[in-house]
């Protein structure tokens, strides 16, 4: 499959521009400045970046606890983000959502998920809804492997695929359900390997390369409009930090972890678009340096902006 240029330096920016922003809010987290739990997308962004790619603003995504990088890709404001992480009113849920649940409808964002496995039904019922109002939108669920072992993942894909629906489900396989290697989880080897009990297609690809996974994606979405149902990717990928800022990984050696950063999406994909004469060497600085501002200009805006009051805590709250 040829990729258009075009795409291939979107998907490059967007892997930038995630790592920049993960980057920060690490930085911002170790000086105390973010409350709550943050989970680092660093290592993981050509899953979002190739996923994402294919979709227009009128395509859904479900994202999880790890879904800074899905929301960035999708056309996430950092600005707003960076002021949610940091409780601000500013921010897209007002400061009391927090990491793990920014949503922004107008752009198809429905909302990440702080519960394992949750936006797997909800994906669900949004391509329900497309298909029902008879539009060639499509639903996009992005979850990790701890969360193909939950109810809710078999529940949902098995109700896609019987009414095939216009949905696809991304596993991000990361090797590890916070300290629980997958080996030790699952009796499959593949993750993929389960579509076949529900009658769908179930994919492996390298979710360290973008174009690989943007591949994959395409097809995908192209067979989701079509209206043919769903799909299964497994994208086997790896987090270079701990589950969350502050964990120290100890149960990862320190050789797995080197032969994966070898690997790392970013500086492969640009060696590839530089040979290629995609990407000059130039071009990509200028990426890198318009990402670097883009994060001082977010955490500038979230410093600057207020906390929520005190007689606001209730408001736009429905549960």
């Amino acid at each position: 499959m040829d990729i258009a240029k075009e795409k291939l330096i979107e998907m490059y920016r967007t892997m930038v521009r995630i790592r920049r922003f993960e980057e920060r809010v690490a930085r911002e987290f170790a000086e105390g400045k973010v409350p709550g739990s943050v989970h680092s997308y660093i290592g993981e962004e050509a899953v979002a970046a190739g996923v994402i790619t294919n979709l227009t603003t009128a395509d859904y995504i479900l994202s999880n606890h790890r879904g800074h990088g899905h929301l960035i890709a999708k056309g996430g404001k950092p600005d707003l983000m960076m002021a949610e992480l940091f409780a601000r009113k500013t921010g897209y849920n007002k400061g009391k959502g927090g990491s793990m649940h920014i949503a922004d409808p107008d752009i198809g964002i429905l909302g990440a998920q702080g519960i394992v496995g949750s936006g797997i039904p909800i994906a669900t019922g949004a391509a329900l809804s497309a298909q029902m109002r008879g539009t060639d939108q499509v639903a996009v669920c992005f979850f990790g492997d701890g969360a193909s072992n939950i109810g809710r993942f078999h529940e949902g894909i098995n109700l896609g695929a019987v009414w095939k629906l216009p949905v696809i489900y991304v596993c991000e396989n990361n090797l590890y359900a916070v300290s629980v290697p997958q080996s030790w989880a699952s009796a499959v080897k593949n993750i993929a390997d389960r579509a076949v009990g529900y009658g769908i297609p179930g994919v492996i690809v390298d979710g360290m390369d973008a174009a690989a996974v943007y591949e994959v994606a395409s097809k995908a979405v192209a067979r989701a409009r079509k209206g043919e149902g769903p799909t299964l990717i497994e994208a086997k990928t790896y987090r270079f930090h701990g589950h969350f800022e502050g964990d120290s990984g100890s149960y990862r050696t320190k050789e797995e972890v080197a032969e994966w950063m070898k690997k790392d999406p970013i500086k492969t994909f640009k060696e590839r678009l530089l040979k290629t004469e995609v990407l000059t060497e130039k071009e990509a600085d200028d990426i890198d340096q318009k990402a670097l501002a883009e994060m001082d200009a977010a955490v500038k805006f979230a410093d600057e902006s207020p906390y929520p009051e005190p007689e606001e805590t209730l408001k736009d709250v429905y549960a």
